[in-house]
């Protein structure tokens, strides 16, 4: 089949592999239909994720039809079309038992290494290094699913591609992250990051009851997308992000923040940002945190810091004792998918939103290559590639 396979730093192509087979009772086999690139997938071209290997299949937004199913897996048969979280999920450790699927104890092989780096080690993940299992990603003609009978969601006819297809990630990213906010209704709200996730992290948090969510972005046609949304906006190289949101908020600051931006946080000229980009070229720190040090300092006293930008060792240099004294309280994560597949899903169906806005790019399987950089470079409007495999 062909896949997209990580080659080292920048250097994306995409390959021949051999087909992907059952190999326990509870694997599945889907043909993929639709899949996409992730702003997580751009830490991998950019090399901030450890133990990545040359020949890694990548992908972890991923959906399509079943064509063989493990002995125990009952759930699912041949012909269904289906979801499936990037998060893999025994559903029977203690974490899968409380809901926090993304923790799950028992579907990363690779556990050791992590606990290492970590102190303990979360699920393994789709195409996303070998610290957290080493698995197969999505972006190619087929997919083995492992622990098929507890992560893949039946998708309707009546719900297209790309409306189903970021039940998978990005919309239940967003939504939980809007949901860690601790929204109360009238709350201001600030974005960092008018990506993919942070687009859903909007529209989560006015669904939730947000009074005002206020998106930071310097990429017009993103703050356009999240301005279409119902936020306010900020480009952060226009103007001081920190006087603008004590200037819109009575100096009070918003009630909650979310960093949807993660590791490759930009800041174009403010110096903690230069700094952390020297540090991380020179492999003094592995995460640039200009975005989390802002939100701590603007958040208003009492407030809450959400997280699901994604994070991968240490950040140099956080106001720790900016967040103690203001009382901040902070929620972070990656994506608990299993627990908010149904009811986003009934979201869709009745209507209350339509994920295939934040559609700009669909694409060629083939085509990843360059979408991949025409993605990192923001470059030609892009927002959100979704690839077709099997299509030029």
């Amino acid at each position: 089949m062909r896949a997209v396979c990580w080659h080292g730093k920048g250097d994306v192509r995409v390959d021949t592999v051999p087909d992907p087979k059952i190999q326990h009772p509870r694997d599945a086999v889907i043909k993929i239909t639709a899949c996409a690139i992730c702003g997580s997938d751009l830490h991998l071209l950019d090399g901030y994720q450890p133990t990545m290997e040359s020949g890694d299949i990548l992908g972890h937004e991923n959906m399509g039809e079943v064509v063989e199913v493990g002995s125990e897996v009952t759930n699912l048969r041949v012909g269904d079309r289906v979801v499936v979280p990037f998060t893999i999920s025994c559903g029977q450790c203690w974490f899968c038992q409380k809901g926090l699927f993304s923790l799950c104890d028992r579907t990363n092989p690779n556990a050791e290494m992590a606990i290492k780096a970590m102190g303990h080690s979360p699920a393994g993940l789709f195409g996303f290094s070998h610290m957290l299992g080493g698995y197969s990603g999505g972006q190619a003609e087929y997919l083995r699913v492992p622990m098929a009978d507890v992560g893949p969601i039946k998708v309707p006819d009546s719900i297209t591609d790309e409306q189903a297809l970021f039940l998978s990630d990005i919309f239940p990213t967003g939504y939980m992250a809007a949901e860690n906010a601790q929204i109360q209704d009238g709350d201001t709200v600030a974005v960092w990051g008018c990506g993919p996730v942070g687009q859903f992290a909007i529209r989560s948090a006015l669904m939730m009851g947000a009074g005002r969510v206020i998106a930071i972005d310097e990429v017009p046609e993103r703050l356009a997308m999240a301005e279409a949304g119902g936020a306010e906006t900020i480009d952060f190289s226009k103007t001081d992000v920190y006087d603008e949101l004590m200037a819109r908020t009575n100096k009070r600051g918003p009630d909650s923040c979310i960093d949807a931006v993660g590791c490759e946080a930009a800041g174009h000229g403010a110096a903690d940002a230069v700094f952390d980009k020297v540090k991380a070229a020179a492999f003094l720190a592995t995460d640039r945190v200009h975005v989390l040090r802002q939100a701590i300092m603007s958040c208003r006293k009492g407030g809450t810091i959400s997280i699901p930008g994604v994070y991968v060792g240490m950040g140099d240099k956080l106001p720790i004792g900016a967040a103690m004294n203001k009382g901040l309280t902070f929620k972070m994560g990656q994506t608990h998918v299993q627990a908010y597949t149904k009811p986003l899903l009934e979201k869709i169906e009745a209507g209350k939103i339509d994920p295939s806005f934040v559609v700009t790019h669909p694409a060629s399987l083939e085509d990843a290559p360059e979408m991949y950089k025409k993605f990192r470079d923001k470059k030609d409007g892009v927002i959100k590639v979704v690839l077709r495999p099997g299509q030029l």
